[in-house]
């Protein structure tokens, strides 16, 4: 693997509300300054210790009355908008936390998984699995194009919190197995993502990416959101649509 070198550390250059939708579409992520003023964290600060979490954090949250609003947000932000269709929905969001005392790795790869209200019998959705109550599938890889995840930093994310590895433009390869993920990595080397507090990161689910577990003493807290068109593929129905 490619050691990380200066020029491929990742932090809020892309932090341009003029930019097209290009620059995520050629390299599958980008990066944001903080999103709100102050008044948003203490709200979050209140509310994240009352979620139910597993050993990396919550998922669901979207049943959630104020992560519902958040997303809203989100999703109307001068900064998040440009890069977001019009119709676009939250379809998830995911917190995950990461600490000294709460540690862990995650090995390079894509998401691809949607969490949809019932089985639907099509040769072309696969992967069906049950998470937290949710159930997932697997759709085509022409439907993860069309998606983008928004994770919104409560905490400062440097590069020792264990930010996101990524593989910059890997999304474009499309879906692929362990092997080829690892050959991918290797050939284009990965970009550390380190990300202010309250700022974003947007990824398209495709793109390869891990993270490494946290060395320094602080939390790294992250709400990932999901975006999506509002109509899945198949009578699909999403679980969550806002």
């Amino acid at each position: 693997m490619k050691s990380a070198k200066p020029d491929n550390i990742a932090c809020s250059a892309f932090d341009n509300i003029g930019m097209t939708a290009n620059k995520l579409d050629d390299d599958g992520f980008l990066i944001t300054g903080p999103l709100f003023g102050h008044e948003l964290g203490p709200r979050l600060e209140n509310i994240i210790p009352q979620l139910k979490q597993d050993s990396i954090g919550s998922r669901n949250l979207m049943e959630h009355s104020w992560c519902v609003d958040l997303a809203k947000l989100i999703r109307g932000h001068q900064r998040i908008a440009p890069f977001l269709s019009a119709a676009a929905v939250a379809v998830q969001c995911n917190l995950f936390e990461k600490s000294k005392n709460q540690n862990w790795l995650v090995p390079v790869h894509q998401d691809l998984g949607i969490a949809v209200r019932e089985k639907i019998k099509h040769p072309a959705l696969t992967g069906w699995t049950e998470k937290e109550g949710s159930i997932f599938v697997q759709p085509p890889d022409s439907f993860l194009h069309e998606m983008v995840a928004v994770r919104f930093h409560i905490d400062e994310c440097g590069l020792d919190d264990g930010p996101l590895r990524v593989v910059r433009a890997s999304h474009k390869a499309g879906r692929l197995d362990s092997h080829a993920a690892l050959a991918e990595r290797d050939r284009v080397g990965e970009t550390l993502c380190a990300v202010e507090r309250g700022g974003a990161m947007l990824m398209k689910p495709l793109l390869l990416h891990a993270s490494s577990k946290a060395s320094g003493h602080s939390r790294r807290r992250v709400l990932h959101f999901v975006f999506a068109p509002p109509v899945l593929p198949f009578g699909l129905q999403w679980r969550h649509a806002f």
